[in-house]
């Protein structure tokens, strides 16, 4: 059985899209493993403050024809941590390793390599390296903005102190954020002394951000010409509130024309009456919707599937409330 899976993964790396090509992955590497990474594995945050946390995500993909699993992360440093947002994958799938550096730590410049190994049967190994210049001059107080979790629709506000000891006349010139920041941001300078600035930022939730979590970096533009651009992180995990358990419906093989129903369970923060079910005709409510407002909703659903092949329907489930969910119903229709 050993020979036969060794074979096997053999065969799936020589088939796979880009091996025996120059890969992307320029150092340092060892065997296999290094073909799953699909960027390269160095990592350069820059001139930082000290204070905050740096984090860079690195995608890797499974090449192959076999579930990999990554068995292991090690850091080569206290002051950087690893994770993986999926530990097995099945092929072709892909999912980011998340490299975090604490800058409260570190001082000057840094360099720490993480390992991770795939397996667990055949084992391959491969590094990632993340450095920084941590600046001693500057400080973040708290080291970033970390929201938690917030209700969809709240409005929260953080603050953050920047400091700043050394001869120059520094300064914070602008704030820049992406495109689609779903925060307010300000900043106001409150001193200036002799070798001492300080600043503090301010950034505020828009009630219209999305249910999705954030974790981005905003840029200081500084007059400093050797460290223009000092980044800090900004967290929250905005939580929706109306929610559908499960959130997808997989219904693998059915017969085709055959009636089906399933039940779902729809939560919200406040309680609410279920509208309406909408977006697929293949999908719709079993009965009459329940008229008593309640923040815990069981709906059960009729599923007739009319055509032949693999199928993937978004269904809308509606509330009083103008809320929606959406849930996934997914299969094969066979005959």
């Amino acid at each position: 059985m050993r020979y036969v899976a060794l074979t096997l993964i053999t065969g799936a790396m020589l088939v796979a899209p880009g091996f025996g090509q120059n890969p992307v992955v320029t150092s340092p590497a060892v065997g296999w493993a290094e073909k799953m990474l699909t960027t390269n594995p160095v990592h350069d945050f820059g001139i930082v403050a000290r204070g905050g946390k740096l984090v860079h995500r690195l995608p890797i993909t499974n090449i192959y024809a076999v579930r990999m699993e990554i068995v292991s992360l090690v850091s080569g440093c206290g002051c950087v941590s690893a994770t993986s947002a999926k530990r097995v994958l099945e092929p072709r799938e892909t999912t980011n390793i998340e490299v975090v550096m604490d800058t409260t730590r570190v001082v000057g410049p840094k360099s720490v390599s993480v390992r991770f190994t795939v397996g667990p049967e055949f084992v391959s190994s491969a590094e990632v390296r993340v450095s920084a210049n941590v600046r001693g001059d500057i400080v973040f107080n708290p080291g970033q903005f970390n929201f938690g979790s917030v209700p969809h629709g709240q409005t929260p506000t953080m603050k953050v102190d920047v400091e700043y000891a050394g001869q120059q006349q520094w300064q914070i010139l602008e704030i820049t954020v992406g495109k689609e920041f779903p925060f307010t941001i300000a900043s106001k300078e409150l001193y200036r002394q002799p070798g001492r600035v300080g600043y503090q930022l301010q950034l505020t939730l828009k009630p219209n951000a999305p249910a999705v979590p954030i974790k981005e970096d905003i840029f200081l533009k500084t007059n400093d010409p050797t460290s223009p651009l000092v980044p800090v992180l900004v967290e929250a995990n905005i939580q929706p509130t109306l929610t559908v358990a499960p959130a997808s419906l997989a219904l693998g093989t059915v017969k085709i024309g055959e009636a089906m129903v399933r039940r779902v369970v729809v939560r919200g923060t406040k309680p609410f009456v279920l509208a309406a079910v909408e977006g697929a005709t293949e999908v719709t409510a079993a009965g009459e919707l329940k008229t008593a407002p309640s923040g815990v909703q069981t709906l059960a659903l009729n599923i007739k599937v009319d055509a032949l092949g693999d199928f993937r329907k978004v269904v809308e489930i509606k509330t009083d409330q103008g809320e929606s969910v959406q849930l996934i119903v997914e299969g094969t229709a066979a005959p």
